[in-house]
Order: structure tokens, then C-alpha cells, then sequence
């Protein structure tokens, strides 16, 4: 090979291998585009068209972030409006429930009461006739035998007063249907005035305000 063409070879493979500027300014780049790729990876966003779009990225994802939660407070508001209505409901249905049930308590009560004061007051009338033939008794029997007749009859005016039984007896008093029955009637005599109780024929009974049996009476009219 000639010394010409050696000089040649020379200056090509010269010409072809990288210059050190070469090798900064690639360097630098490679750096630069690390970088940047770094840059996005860490914070999301980028620089395009001149612009940073770093700062809208992350308000719009903030957003969207705020518009899940405010979803989400509206939607546990509701469910907790929606409980509370319920609640309000099953209160409200407890209290007319137990309110009901008081009032049925209360009138069960009532009626036992009555019932048990009305069957009290059956057996009592049945044996008022025993007290009406005891005082005529007196009427007719001698002084031996009416000592007997008082002590007995004292025993049944005794058991009436326990039983808070009172003798209905309106001899010249003024008739009041509330408590009297008129059987007879008789013209009122001189000095006396009609509608008054001029005889009683059998005495009548009662209990508080309830009548156990109406007095059978006569009337001046």
C-alpha cells in the first residue's frame, strides 16, 4: 500500500469517530430527557406547547377528588335522612301501639270491675227479701222472739254496709223517679203538697250512685 492511500485511511477514520464536543452535547440530552421523563413520572405532568401543565393536572384531579367526596357525603346524608325517618316512624307507631294497649288495659280493668260489681250486686238483691221479712217479722212476733229477729237483722244491715249498700227510704219526702217507683197514689190532704212520698212500701237499696232496687212508694197527687 502506498504512503498516499495510508494518509487517506487516516483521514477517514478521523472524520468518522465521535468528537469530544459531540459526546458533551449527546451527554447532556440523555440527561435532559431522563429528566424530563423523571420529571413526569414523579408529578404526572408535563410541559407542552409552552406551557406548564403540571398545576392544571393536579387541580383537575383535585376536583375530581372533591366532586367523589361531596358524592359520597350526599349520598350517606340521604341514607342517614331516610334512617332517621324510619326511626321516626317506628317511634311513632310504638307509641300509638303502647298507647292502644293502655287503653285496652285500662278497659279490660273496667270492665272486670263492672262485671264483678254487677254479679256482687245480683246476689245482694237476691237476698234483700231476706232484710224485708225480718223487719215485718218484727211487726207481728213476740218480745222473746223479736230479741232473736234484731240480732239477726242487725248481722244483714251490718254485711249491706260493708258492701257499701245504702237503704233508699223517702217517707215524706219529695218524689224523685231516680230512686222511687209510685205504685199508688193517693190526693194531697189539706196543708200537704202533691208530688211527696206518702208511704213506702218497700225500701229501696243502692250503691254509690247505681240503684239496686227502686223503692216501691206511694205519691200524694
Amino acid at each position: 500500500m502506498s504512503e498516499e492511500e495510508i494518509r487517506q485511511g487516516e483521514a477517514a477514520e478521523e472524520t468518522a469517530a465521535p468528537q469530544p464536543e459531540d459526546i458533551e452535547v449527546s451527554e447532556a440530552e440523555t440527561q435532559e430527557s431522563c429528566c424530563r421523563e423523571q420529571g413526569e413520572k414523579e408529578e404526572g405532568c408535563c410541559k407542552h406547547d409552552g406551557q406548564e401543565k403540571g398545576e392544571h393536572c393536579c387541580e383537575h384531579e383535585g376536583d375530581h377528588k372533591k366532586d367523589e367526596r361531596h358524592c359520597k357525603h350526599e349520598k350517606m346524608k340521604a341514607e342517614l335522612e331516610k334512617a332517621q325517618a324510619e326511626a321516626a316512624d317506628f317511634k311513632d307507631k310504638w307509641m300509638r301501639t303502647a298507647a292502644e294497649f293502655d287503653n285496652f288495659r285500662k278497659r279490660n280493668e273496667s270492665t272486670r270491675r263492672n262485671a264483678y260489681n254487677d254479679g256482687k250486686a245480683d246476689i245482694l238483691v237476691k237476698i234483700l227479701p231476706v232484710g224485708d221479712n225480718l223487719e215485718r217479722a218484727l211487726l207481728t212476733c213476740d218480745e222473746q222472739t223479736k230479741k232473736g229477729i234484731e240480732m239477726v237483722l242487725r248481722s244483714f244491715k251490718k254485711l249491706l254496709d260493708e258492701e257499701g249498700i245504702e237503704a233508699i227510704d223517702p217517707k215524706d219526702e219529695e218524689f224523685d223517679p231516680t230512686f222511687c217507683e209510685a205504685i199508688m197514689s193517693e190526693p194531697a190532704a189539706d196543708g200537704v203538697e202533691p208530688g211527696y212520698v206518702k208511704e213506702v212500701f218497700l225500701k229501696g237499696y243502692k250503691k254509690g250512685d247505681k240503684v239496686i232496687r227502686f223503692a216501691q212508694v206511694k205519691v200524694t197527687t
